[in-house]
């Protein structure tokens, strides 16, 4: 067993299965950056190739943030500076989206 320093990080994962409006998810995209950094989010991942070794899931459109705790991760998606984004995301997407808490290195 790893014997490091962990610290319990919280993980958005966002699969975006069909964009259904391009405008509105462009003014998402031009916009969400800054509000992601102020609660302590930093994006692993936009996108992508993806290669699924095991089963049949296959993410669409996977979209992966890391907060420093799942309680920051939901101050930022519950908060009022997201509140319109979040709107317009889900306006302009169809898609899930997964909160997670886990140990990082």
């Amino acid at each position: 067993m790893f014997k490091g320093v962990f610290h319990m990080a919280a993980y958005c994962f966002f699969d975006i299965l069909e964009e259904i409006d391009p405008v509105k998810m462009q003014e998402y995209r031009n916009r969400i950056f800054p509000v992601v950094a102020q609660y302590g989010g930093k994006y692993l991942v936009i996108g992508g190739p993806l290669d699924a070794v095991e089963g049949s899931w296959r993410p669409a459109f996977p979209v992966l943030i890391e907060f420093p705790s799942l309680e920051q991760a939901h101050r930022w998606y519950n908060s009022e500076e997201y509140r319109d984004l979040k709107e317009l995301r889900l306006a302009a997407t169809k898609g899930h989206a997964v909160f997670m808490a886990g140990n990082a290195i």
